[in-house]
């Protein structure tokens, strides 16, 4: 019956029926769909996948990828034109590991293009619990008191694939297989399409004899670069370039979204017989190790890891933050509305090394994560590695203005609310309770909503303000003691600069800081973008998020540094009683991968990762631009070698009116300005000007239908002050 099936379903007319492109997309989504779930196709393959799609010949492109495909084939499903489902074996070899899930196609043959879900069974399989913290493996399956039930079977329907069959003549599903047990194993496997849809003399279901390697465990030794017991990033992968422990079946506190787990000294990892590679590392500050090792019955029983530094910032006084992380929502778990717990965010802090990280508080889980907020910092919290619970003030009602970051509140609920529903539908209200409370505040990811198309910083194009990142700024800055910072680096720089720059020009003083929006923007791990500032130890939340606030701070990609920034020996502001020239210094260290990645390069400036010292480098080499940066513009450029050495380095320039001074390497690390006061005369700019006024209509006609009627005038009249003061400001220019 099986040379039959497979004739059936390989002979050209049936190729000839099966339009190239859909399948071509559904094999290419697939191929996207194993890498996630961290057991890729081998290079090989993919070489042949694309090649049969490079074929001008449809049938036997079709073909073609059948035949790349078919080493993975576990089962071979045809649904007749009766919508009846039979089943052979297809040519994968039925390799399982002890206590983990190995992935396996399923082709299926749909001549009723029904578009119903394929489902699977077996009586040797127990039910899957849906929780991140409950463990469906060996003990649940256990306790089902049946010793066949070795184990649970799942088709991976998440992005990019589908829960229901699309319906084409061919394609192919991503079946999961668990092992509870070692050794030769077998199972019977049963496919249909809904109630009545096996076919006639049960030959819907196959049996399969698996053979499952033994899985051991493996201690780990893990040391910081002063031999002190740490946590580390980890990546496992076997010669296949399989990950471990499997993705899609991790439990808190690994994450399924990323290929890295982290662990502490003398924790372990359970591996299956086999030859491994691990890629190790602290974060950015760290330099990525790679070793291998083999696993059998004769070792290593330990796997030792030296972390090795390559800086450390906080020798000279500066500490680096996260501030916009969160336990819940996006990419977090099944429940997202819970998320997850302290002491699975505190191993994503320790093992990226952040001295300090704000976990925010946010409208998917809002009601279950406030729990965590105290007002203090956390109790996993140690001396030099603080975790603390905050605010951000998105999927609130006022979310539509722009997402704000609320760092030292005292209390999160605002007065005279019990739903989020009831809260302000703009933001001046909230940060003015904010403030009242001695808080911190910003805007978050900045850059949503002030899409540009040209590259010029600032640019005097106009955005849409219609996102959810630094919109209503432009109002809110007018306003004293109403907003601290704009918060950077997880959006395109061009449009997060902009609108900074412009404000700048006009003498407002909001600072700029790193952060990463943690698993939301990225998913990838914490830190991405970090603030590092300068304060005198011991480190604490207040003193951070005041350092911030005040300016001691820079925004960097954690491989770029600009420490210690001062004009004339000076931060914060100097006064010129007429002009001259200046002294600006600082020191600057980068460091820079050996090889260049090129692909990276080449990316537009709104394609991820937008803040990377990649993107800094100098053609194919290894140094990168140091920028002097005056009211908004490049007025002298050094370079240097970006071979992690700290050098001091200096300008000399001529400031002929007020000013602001920064330094960057763009886009990698920013300083925040130093003010520099010509006669007590004010910083002006009539181009900024007449662009933030127009600014604050734009963003009026966008967000005021957001605004409740209670709300409207008293939000009119703020943004009716906003282009007074900025209408001041164009007359000031003109008077100079």
């Amino acid at each position: 019956m099986r040379k039959i099936f497979l004739a059936l379903v390989a002979i050209p007319l049936l190729a000839q029926q099966v339009p190239l492109q859909p399948l071509a997309q559904q094999v290419r989504r697939i191929e996207d769909a194993l890498a996630f779930i961290g057991q890729p196709l081998s290079a090989q393959t993919s070489s042949q996948i694309d090649a049969a799609i490079a074929n001008a010949d449809g049938a036997k492109a079709v073909l073609s990828l059948e035949a790349a495909l078919a080493p993975y084939v576990l089962a071979n499903v045809e649904i007749n034109p009766e919508s009846r489902v039979k089943v052979v074996r297809g040519d994968a070899t039925a390799d399982l590991a002890q206590g983990g899930t190995r992935a396996f196609l399923v082709k299926v043959v749909n001549f009723a293009h029904v578009t119903s879900p394929l489902r699977v069974s077996s009586p040797n399989a127990a039910p899957i619990v849906e929780s991140y913290r409950v463990k469906p493996g060996p003990e649940q399956i256990t306790q089902s008191g049946i010793r066949d039930r070795w184990t649970q079977l799942s088709f991976f329907r998440k992005p990019p694939l589908q829960e229901r069959l699309s319906g084409l003549e061919i394609e192919y599903l991503i079946l999961e297989v668990f092992s509870r047990d070692s050794g030769p194993l077998a199972a019977v496997l049963g496919f249909d399409v809904g109630q009545g849809s096996q076919d006639i003399g049960f030959r819907n279901d196959i049996s399969i004899l698996f053979n499952a390697i033994p899985t051991r465990t493996i201690k780990l030794s893990i040391k910081d670069e002063k031999g002190k017991p740490t946590t580390a990033s980890l990546t496992v992968r076997d010669r296949r370039d399989r990950l471990y422990p499997n993705p899609t079946k991790r439990l808190a506190p690994d994450f399924f979204f990323q290929p890295q787990v982290y662990r502490e000294d003398q924790e372990s990892l359970s591996l299956p017989d086999g030859y491994y590679t691990l890629r190790s590392s602290g974060g950015p500050e760290y330099m990525p190790q790679t070793s291998e090792f083999n696993v059998d019955s004769k070792g290593p029983g330990t796997v030792s890891i030296q972390l090795k530094r390559w800086i450390d910032p906080s020798r000279f006084g500066w500490y680096s933050g996260d501030p916009h992380i969160h336990a819940a929502g996006c990419s977090h778990y099944q429940k997202p509305t819970e998320g997850v717990n302290p002491e699975d965010m505190i191993r994503q802090i320790a093992g990226e090394k952040l001295n300090l990280a704000s976990v925010l508080n946010w409208g998917p889980g809002y009601y279950h994560q406030k729990q965590f907020f105290t007002g203090a910092d956390h109790k996993l919290s140690s001396d030099n590695q603080l975790m603390h619970f905050d605010l951000e003030i998105s999927g609130f009602p006022s979310s539509d203005s722009g997402h704000l970051a609320l760092l030292g509140l005292r209390d999160q609920d605002y007065p005279q609310t019990k739903r989020l529903e009831d809260w302000p539908t703009w933001n001046q209200p909230i940060l003015q309770w904010a403030k009242r409370q001695g808080a911190v505040t910003g805007y978050t990811h900045s850059g949503w909503g002030l899409q540009v198309s040209d590259t010029n910083v600032p640019s005097f194009q106009m955005p849409g303000f219609d996102g959810i990142g630094a919109n209503e700024y432009i109002v809110d800055v007018t306003t004293p003691n109403t907003i601290d910072f704009l918060a950077s680096g997880d959006t395109p720089y061009v449009w997060e600069l902009s609108i900074w720059y412009h404000t700048l020009n006009l003498g407002y003083r909001t600072r700029i800081a790193g952060e990463t929006d943690f698993p939301c923007i990225t998913d990838d791990r914490v830190g991405l973008s970090r603030t590092y500032v300068k304060l005198d130890p011991p480190l604490t939340y207040r003193k951070w998020i005041d350092g911030l606030k005040e300016g001691k701070s820079y925004l960097s990609d954690g491989r770029a540094h600009l420490m210690d920034f001062k004009i004339e020996n000076a931060i914060g502001e100097i006064k010129l009683k007429q002009p001259g020239k200046v002294r600006v210094s600082f020191k600057a260290v980068a460091l820079l991968d050996k090889v260049p990645n090129i692909e990276l390069q080449k990316l537009r400036y709104d394609q991820k990762p937008y803040w990377t010292i990649e993107r800094a480098r100098i053609g194919d080499t290894a140094t990168v631009p140091v920028e002097l940066i005056v009211n908004g513009k490049v007025v002298a450029t050094q370079t240097i070698l970006a071979d992690g050495q700290i050098r001091d380095l200096a300008f000399e320039v001529v400031i002929d009116r007020s000013a602001w001074i920064a330094v960057r390497i763009l886009p990698a690390a920013h300083t925040n300005p130093i003010w520099v006061s010509v006669q007590e005369k004010p910083l002006v700019s009539r181009e900024s000007a007449e662009w933030c006024l127009r600014a604050v209509q734009q963003c009026w006609s966008q967000k005021s239908r957001f605004i409740r009627a209670s709300e409207l005038e008293t939000a009119r009249a703020a943004y009716q002050r906003a282009e007074q003061i900025y209408k001041q400001h164009i007359t000031a220019a003109a008077q100079q």
